[in-house]
């Protein structure tokens, strides 16, 4: 009986540790499936890292990406078809070649101004159709087809005052006329702001002599002087030289005449005088003198004196009913010596 009974106990024995052995297995498996599961669920994350800046590239790319990334090099040709098509120009970025902020000294801002200055400088160019004749008359060149009937404006003795000179100026401007006015140097020496202010409302600037002298009197050393020093003194103040030049009193000679050539000036005197240094403070004797005078071609002197500024739009005035004109003293070929 007893051994019944231990056979029974040993058969349960086995029993229960093939049942103890199964479930030590099944918890190892068990834990891999955990650690699978939590590998999976870590895995996640991991992915999301990697995955994260493929998706947020569009936001940062800004932020982020250097000057050797990618994007700016597609974005600089992008510039370049923009400013090449026609309607580019609004859409382009600043700083590019069709953009409006182009940095100045650009190859682009370059050859914008370049045309502008082209322009300005062709706008200042005066075809020259006139010559000086041995009467100091202004005539037309051969076959330049230019008006004969016209007149050269001139005034002496300036700069004095610059209430006379605007006076002047607005004369001129009226009728849409150019004038010489041949200056001293010590007038300029002593009132440079005015000479600037006739450069500045479009006079010509002519060389009357430094002091006024009688040059045909003075020494070949003194008129080289009286004639370079004004030339000098003209060009420091405006920043160009002289073109024309007149002897004070007309008393000029072969030396002066030499002197003058070797600055670049023509030299004249004139062909008709308006007598306003004799006739003064009459503003009617400077109009009938100069129509007493008149014919085509006339080089017509006048001094910077208030009865001549006072009669200046009168005369301006009879001589366009007269037919005539009056000639842009750049027009004139200076290297056409009479």
């Amino acid at each position: 009986m007893w051994k019944k009974t231990a056979l029974f106990w040993l058969a349960a024995g086995l029993v229960l540790g093939a049942c103890g052995n199964a479930a030590e297995e099944a918890e190892p498996n068990g834990s891999a499936q955990t650690t699978e599961t939590q590998t999976t669920d870590a895995g996640k994350p991991a992915e999301s890292a990697q995955t994260a800046p493929a998706q947020q590239t569009p936001d940062t790319a800004e932020g982020t990406q250097t000057p050797d990334t990618a994007a700016p090099e597609e974005t600089a040709p992008a510039a370049g078809t923009e400013t090449d098509a026609p309607a580019g120009g609004d859409a382009a970025a600043p700083g590019t070649a069709g953009g409006d902020a182009a940095a100045p000294g650009t190859a682009a801002g370059e050859q914008t101004d370049t045309p502008d200055a082209d322009n300005a400088a062709a706008a200042e160019e005066v075809a020259l159709e006139y010559h000086m004749n041995a009467n100091y008359d202004i005539v037309p060149n051969e076959g330049s087809g230019a008006p004969k009937k016209i007149v050269l404006l001139t005034f002496d003795d300036g700069p004095k005052e610059a209430k006379m000179i605007n006076s002047m100026f607005d004369t001129l401007d009226k009728h849409n006329a150019k004038a010489i006015f041949f200056v001293n140097g010590y007038r300029v020496k002593a009132n440079p702001d005015l000479l600037k202010l006739i450069d500045e409302r479009g006079g010509i600037v002519g060389n009357h002599s430094y002091d006024h002298i009688i040059l045909r009197k003075e020494s070949d050393a003194e008129i080289k002087k009286q004639l370079e020093d004004t030339q000098a003194i003209v060009k420091e103040t405006i920043g160009k030289s002289p073109t024309f030049f007149r002897p004070p009193n007309g008393a000029g000679n072969d030396y002066t005449e030499k002197v003058a050539k070797d600055n670049g000036m023509l030299s004249m005197t004139w062909s008709v005088g308006s007598l306003d240094w004799v006739n003064q403070d009459d503003s009617q004797a400077v109009i009938d003198n100069v129509f007493d005078q008149l014919h085509s071609g006339s080089n017509i002197l006048m001094h910077e004196l208030p009865w001549t500024v006072e009669a200046l739009d009168e005369l301006l005035t009879k001589l366009e009913a007269k037919g005539y004109s009056f000639v842009d003293p750049r027009s004139i070929d200076t290297t056409k010596q009479p």
